[in-house]
């Protein structure tokens, strides 16, 4: 179950994800009754879904936007109704997100005593001028402070992200972010190269030249450095951007996306896929809380995957994981691909030889071209 809260105080300069602040909103949807709107959609689901087969619930992922924006207390009551109406598995994992400086250590308390047993905070960088660059609100340290007092209030697991290759950020600056993400006892980490995406405030600062465009080489070169310093603090690549310190630290909320599993999503813009079938809301909360104050179905529309692209998504996914993907799944133009990476240094000669593709290192920077050729 994913569960899209989509507001936020500010706006990053980089973010193109479906999330408002209180101005882009105007008179529109509220915070205040937006968990409503959500149980509401879940009733919805209950009705779709039926009880045949009967269903259990593993994950469940509240994200934005910043879900603590809104009250514990209405994160508490959309993660009941998920309880009551399915149920929740013995060893459920519960996921929030969280900007640091919107979480105190009552709050955290709060959503662990409703029954959150993960948290992923968004840090970002420990470099004041990388986080100013990146229009982030919260201070270099406040990051790490969160992520204690979520240990402290007793999460089961907490992932820090990190985003690398921001213009202005130095080699220096990267491996300090890496350092402080050991030091704060985090069991999980995302590393993700600076998108810039078109319509952003930071793409508009690049097309004026007040910024520099990223630089894959500097990417790169994070990227290496990550691996080395996480490597070196225990921790294992289990996802081209993820690492986890032990295998019970693995976002398994996100391996169920990545192994092409079931979930439905609630909230606007959120997308769902049951039994092959894919869907997606409208945008925008106005819209989405109207719809279903009017008996209507949030959805604005479905695909249903053809045999070749659910092939083509599966190989794309599943090769960005470190368990990598069977060679018999490829036809002959896709094994004429891996041969070439293979001989490249792209896929582990071990798992080649056991009939797998698993990227190394130098194949992880590589993964989109190794994708290419797998299904050229």
């Amino acid at each position: 179950m994913y569960v899209h809260v989509p507001f936020c105080a500010s706006r990053c300069g980089y973010c193109d994800f479906n999330t408002y602040t209180a101005a882009e909103l105007g008179g529109g949807a509220t915070r205040e009754g937006y968990a409503d709107t959500v149980l509401a959609e879940l009733r919805l689901a209950a009705r779709v879904l039926g009880d045949s087969p009967p269903r259990r619930v593993d994950t469940v992922f509240v994200g934005g936007g910043t879900p603590t924006l809104l009250p514990a207390d209405d994160l508490a009551r959309i993660l009941d109704a998920v309880d009551r109406t399915w149920g929740l598995a013995a060893d459920a994992e519960v996921t929030t997100e969280a900007n640091p400086e919107s979480v105190t250590p009552e709050s955290l308390k709060a959503l662990r005593a409703a029954g959150y047993t993960r948290i992923s905070l968004g840090m970002q960088s420990a470099s004041p001028g990388v986080l100013a660059i990146l229009d982030r609100k919260h201070s270099a340290g406040r990051a790490t402070a969160a992520a204690a007092e979520a240990r402290d209030a007793g999460f089961d697991h907490v992932n820090l992200d990190l985003i690398y290759g921001t213009p202005g950020e130095r080699a220096e600056d990267f491996a300090r972010s890496l350092d402080e993400v050991v030091a704060a006892g985090a069991d999980h980490v995302s590393a993700y190269a600076l998108i810039v995406e078109d319509g952003t405030r930071l793409a508009a600062r690049m097309r004026r030249g007040e910024l520099p465009y990223p630089d894959d080489d500097v990417a790169a070169d994070r990227y290496l450095a990550a691996e080395e310093a996480l490597g070196a603090a225990g921790f294992s690549w289990y996802e081209v951007s993820n690492w986890a310190r032990t295998p019970a630290a693995r976002c398994r909320h996100n391996l169920l996306y990545w192994s092409g599993g079931d979930w439905w999503g609630l909230g606007p813009g959120a997308h769902s896929h049951v039994g092959g079938v894919r869907w997606w809301n409208v945008k925008h909360p106005s819209a989405y809380a109207q719809r279903l104050a009017e008996g209507r179905s949030p959805g604005l529309a479905r695909e249903l995957l053809t045999v070749d692209e659910a092939h083509m998504e599966d190989v794309m996914l599943r090769l960005r994981l470190a368990t990598g993907l069977p060679l018999d799944v490829l036809d002959d133009t896709g094994r004429a691909g891996a041969e070439r990476a293979h001989a490249a240094g792209l896929l582990a000669p071990d798992e080649y030889a056991a009939g797998r593709a698993v990227l190394t290192l130098r194949g992880r920077l590589l993964a989109d071209a190794v994708v290419r050729d797998l299904l050229a």
